[in-house]
């Protein structure tokens, strides 16, 4: 999975003392979402306008209360929270202004931005009293921890062997080797992602059938761990004799700012170039088989699943995992309706609005009960192509919690992907 070397000893943070549960803590018309103690009792507090993401993830504000006395520090940029105190000052995370897709930045108790120009994302602070907070620091594929201030304290960056970490504990299992690649872009901006070969197999055991795995947010990513989860993930297809390709195209977590603000109400567009340039790339190597291609995707991988097979027959299947076909449908009905908005506020930006160029076989699978992406998205997507299968999992959110639908999900998947 991820080793760390002897230069990465992270000096020792005792525990924080435990804040109080949020739901203790009262501020008058707020709701109440995030708090950090002090070592002296002090308590900094993240609340929303709304208990309702939309819009109280919005609106958030900072708050010190002392003794029972609140003191109002005024409103935040959207999605604040992860508050921290270093002396006196409270830092926490928040979404990059203007955008609502911009990634996060660090500010301090008086709104400013401390991290203009990262190329990074900063991704979590971690209180340790006496001493500046950790800042911990998505870069690229590795994660990195940093004192807040200084400089960097330790970086965990994947193994480049087939077993290690997580997968050790799994007996004697055989996986798939696991590469990272770094290429470019068709307009020459330099991008990364990851290469699982199928097991025992090796580049020049290539071509081989080749999957797509496009992760959600988008602004998330691939980083370079033990790729085996719970939906159809690369060692799983390992297992099956395919390859995965996970691209991290503009939108993702790790590479900062802009990188991340690319797909604002641009969604689809660059960010499905990036991805293509990546398959193009393995073609060209030898390693991917250009007539044994899929596409595979949960949440925005979904939509990018169905939003690829509207730009081109190459893919011979696609999996589309809670994904959107509607935006301005999930806009009006899903609960991050404003964060949806930031990323494609038209039917242009629509799977649907293209449905008669899909010649691909869809697998549409989708949770009944998900409220981030209304199962309406999968239905809409179903009825509008016929070459597609429909699969909705009773009682399930926006993620599958059940054992008994996660093995029907890997399965289906299993048989669904050996038409390549």
């Amino acid at each position: 999975m991820r080793e760390l070397t002897d230069e990465m000893v992270i000096d020792h943070c005792p525990p924080a003392p435990k804040p109080p549960a949020p739901h203790d803590i009262t501020i008058p018309g707020r709701h109440v979402a995030e708090i950090a103690k002090h070592p002296d009792g002090r308590l900094a507090v993240i609340s929303w306008s709304s208990p309702k993401i939309d819009p109280g993830l919005l609106n958030p504000a900072l708050h010190v209360i002392e003794n029972g006395r609140i003191t109002d520090l005024g409103a935040t940029p959207a999605d604040a929270g992860s508050p921290v105190w270093w002396g006196d000052e409270i830092y926490y995370l928040a979404l990059t202004p203007p955008h609502l897709q911009g990634g996060n930045a660090v500010f301090d108790q008086r709104h400013r931005n401390l991290t203009p120009g990262m190329p990074a994302c900063p991704a979590e602070l971690v209180q340790d009293d006496g001493n500046a907070p950790i800042m911990i620091v998505a870069a690229g594929l590795d994660t990195e921890f940093h004192r807040l201030g200084g400089g960097l304290l330790a970086r965990i960056t994947g193994a480049h062997r087939p077993r290690g970490g997580r997968a050790d504990e799994l007996g004697d299992i055989p996986w798939g080797v696991q590469e990272r690649l770094r290429y470019q872009a068709q307009d020459g901006l330099d991008l990364d992602g990851l290469l699982v070969l199928p097991v025992g197999k090796t580049r020049a055991d290539g071509p081989f059938p080749l999957i797509t795995l496009v992760h959600g947010g988008p602004y998330d990513r691939w980083a370079d761990d033990f790729q085996l989860h719970w939906v159809p993930s690369a060692q799983w297809f390992a297992h099956q004799g395919f390859a995965s390709f996970l691209p991290n195209p503009r939108g993702s977590l790790g590479r900062g700012h802009e990188f991340a603000a690319a797909v604002s109400r641009r969604v689809g567009q660059e960010e499905w170039h990036d991805i293509e340039a990546g398959i193009d790339l393995l073609i060209h190597q030898g390693i991917a088989n250009p007539d044994r291609l899929g596409i595979s995707g949960w949440s925005h991988g979904g939509f990018m699943a169905a939003w690829a097979t509207t730009r081109t027959d190459r893919f011979k299947a696609a999996l589309v995992g809670a994904g959107i076909s509607d935006w301005p449908e999930l806009i009006a009905h899903g609960e991050w309706g404003a964060f949806e908005a930031a990323l494609g506020d038209g039917p242009e930006h629509s799977p649907i609005t293209y449905a008669d160029r899909i010649r691909t076989p869809l697998l549409i699978v989708h949770g009944a009960d998900d409220t981030n992406v209304p199962v309406e998205q999968a239905e809409l997507l179903h009825r509008a192509v016929q070459t597609s299968e429909l699969k909705i999992y009773p009682g399930e959110g926006h993620s599958l919690r059940t054992r008994e639908h996660r093995l029907d999900l890997l399965n289906r998947a299993r048989r669904f992907f050996a038409k390549l």
